[in-house]
This record gives structure tokens, C-alpha cells and sequence, in this order.
């Protein structure tokens, strides 16, 4: 599937090649404080099929409690989280933010990891009140 990516200010855009089926939400709380919300929803792109279209994101290495190292790009206006990445020069693939993605209406996840991390309020929001619009 092809998919069309931007920051909230449309300063970065991009493109990329995904499968649907591999879109994963994750409840660690790394991304978390990274998101400023309860998980984050991923989907991984080959290097071959992403094009950054224009703008150049802020990079923040992070390394996780493995050593780990991840390159977590963002808009330096903005802030929006738009992929994160192998911290290397043409890294294997992009592992992009659903949210900054044009067709996310049609991405739900397929999978969750680091459950244990959930924050158990945030597994089950059908009973909180809801208004269309503000």
C-alpha cells in the first residue's frame, strides 16, 4: 500500500510502501513520553520504498534498556513525530507514525507489544464520554 506522510506543518513529507497487516501499536514507556500519550502505532517501510519529499527532521538517538539504538525523527518546527530509524547511514528501514500518515483512517494495528507497560485505563475507552467535535 501506498502511503503519503507529513508533519502537522507540512514542512516534512514523505512516502512509502507499507503491508497494513504490519501495523503495530506499542505500549512501552519509551514511546509513551515520546508520543505524550499512552502508546504509539508504527508500521515498518523498506528503505527502497522511502522518499523523504521535502524538509529535514531533527534526529533524537534514543537507546532502550537492550542498547539499543533508535533515531527518532521529528519535525524541528513542529515537533511531530514523523519515523524513527537505525542510526546509520541508509538504515534497513523506517519505522513510521501512523498518525502523521494521510490514510491512518485505514491502518488500524494488527498487534501490540510491551503490554505489560499498558496503562490499564487506556485499553478500554468505550465507556468514556465522547463529543464529535470542540
Amino acid at each position: 500500500m501506498k502511503v503519503q506522510g507529513a508533519c502537522h506543518c507540512g514542512k516534512i513529507r514523505f512516502e512509502a510502501e507499507i503491508d497494513p497487516e504490519r501495523v503495530g501499536l506499542c505500549h512501552c514507556t519509551d514511546c509513551q513520553v515520546l508520543t505524550g500519550s499512552a502508546y504509539r502505532i508504527s508500521v515498518r517501510a523498506p528503505r527502497e520504498s522511502f522518499r523523504l519529499l521535502s524538509g529535514k527532521p531533527k534526529v533524537y538517538v534514543k537507546t532502550a534498556e537492550s542498547g539499543t539504538q533508535r533515531a527518532q525523527c521529528f519535525c524541528p518546527d513542529c515537533g511531530t513525530p514523523v519515523f524513527a530509524t537505525a542510526p546509520v547511514d541508509n538504515p534497513p528501514d523506517y519505522m513510521l507514525r501512523v498518525a502523521s500518515l494521510k490514510q491512518r483512517p485505514d491502518l488500524p494495528p494488527k498487534r501490540r507489544i510491551w503490554c505489560k507497560s499498558a496503562l490499564s485505563w487506556s485499553l478500554d475507552l468505550g465507556s468514556v464520554p465522547g463529543i464529535e467535535g470542540q
